[in-house]
């Protein structure tokens, strides 16, 4: 499994790339293992209000629904609506074009977030 270092990672199995006050979030490659072939994705709206550890969508596969828990607090800029039409970025690129949102922070990052090194003991990777 391929967890790049220049990313964090959270307890809901999302990746965090931030950039200034912005952030892009996407499921992790543990996590797109897990679920399977991803047939749905519902995203959160622009303009809206989400907050680390509340639910802000939901990825749903063939075996199962998943909530994405919000690893961060802030407001929504932008969603990946190419994935609405075809969500296999999510499995087959999870870390580049299958991003999900970009988020507006409104603080810090949380401590929650942990490096590559950590998440992969996490996972048992």
């Amino acid at each position: 499994m391929n967890f790049p270092d220049d990313l964090l990672y959270s307890p809901g199995h999302l990746w965090v790339r931030a950039q200034g006050g912005t952030v892009t979030v996407g499921i992790s490659d543990f996590a797109q293992d897990q679920l399977g072939r991803v047939v749905y994705v519902d995203l959160p709206s622009v303009g809206q209000a989400v907050a680390a550890g509340q639910e802000m969508g939901a990825v749903e596969s063939a075996k199962s629904v998943s909530d994405l828990i919000a690893p961060v607090s802030g407001r929504v800029a932008e969603i990946n609506e190419a994935l609405a039409d075809n969500p296999a970025p999510l499995n087959d690129d999870p870390y580049a074009s299958g991003w999900l949102a970009r988020i507006e922070l409104s603080g810090a990052l949380p401590a929650e977030l942990v490096d590559a090194a950590a998440y992969r003991k996490l996972v048992g990777a």
